[in-house]
């Protein structure tokens, strides 16, 4: 089983959209694919029509005392299960932070082993407790990065507390999200940014009105739109991922 965070420090760079599409994609390949909406904002949940609640909540969770099957749902789509979110989550980082470990998510995860092999995590943007737990339990970090300053300025800062963690920069999966080629400065980006960075993703997500949709499909771009150039995009993507991670 690979666990696949995707995280940033910065909101808005289209997390929960990689999340869900990749998810989907690694599904409909074949891959037995679990999503663990950590976001209390829960929009991964609200994605795939499933309400944000756990029963025990993030509490349970985090003294052990919850087992994820339990609380694990079925997807419309084959192959693909979720974790929802809940707003207790909020609470994560207070409580993890009170255990002073960092391998909670990772022994919550193991038993999962023998059911998914694939588990994308779905991170709220931050540096806290619960990203040293994502850290430790992610095989890989996909790092979704609009082509800007200010973007790139967070990914800087990024790397610098992995390389503090000593988490390797093989584990590291950027890529460029929300693409407008009519921008100079998009265009300068993706030249400079995989020059710089040997870890980036070759492929880019664009910007379109056909991700803007999904939050009225309430499904993955490709579910509804297949023909559309975001599909094409995701699919690619996550083939670049799975042969990087193996």
């Amino acid at each position: 089983m690979k666990v696949l965070a995707i995280h940033n420090i910065k909101g808005g760079v289209g997390k929960t959209a990689a999340a869900v599409n990749l998810a989907y994609e690694a599904a409909g390949a074949g891959a037995r694919t679990l999503v663990w909406d950590l976001d209390p904002q829960a929009a991964t949940s609200f994605y795939f029509r499933i309400k944000p609640k756990v029963k025990g909540g993030g509490k349970g969770i985090v003294k052990g005392k919850t087992e994820l099957d339990d609380r694990i749902k079925g997807t419309d789509f084959d192959n693909l299960d979720l974790m929802p979110a809940d707003f207790s989550y909020r609470e994560f980082d207070a409580q993890l932070d009170a255990t002073d470990k960092t391998n909670r998510l990772a022994k919550a995860l193991k038993p999962l082993a023998s059911q998914y092999d694939f588990v994308f995590l779905d991170c709220p943007p931050s540096i806290s407790h619960l990203s040293e737990n994502v850290f430790a339990a992610a095989h890989g970090l996909v790092i979704p990065l609009l082509p800007t300053t200010l973007s790139l300025r967070t990914y800087d800062q990024l790397c610098r507390f992995l390389d503090e963690r000593r988490i390797s920069p093989k584990r590291r999966l950027p890529f460029l999200s929300m693409i407008d080629r009519r921008k100079t400065l998009h265009r300068d980006v993706m030249t400079s940014f995989p020059a710089q960075h040997k870890e980036a993703l070759a492929t880019g997500i664009p910007y379109s009105s056909v991700v803007e949709r999904m939050g009225l499909e309430r499904a993955p771009v490709r579910a509804f739109a297949p023909r559309s150039a975001a599909a094409r995009a995701f699919a690619d993507l996550w083939d670049e991922i799975a042969t990087r991670v193996g």
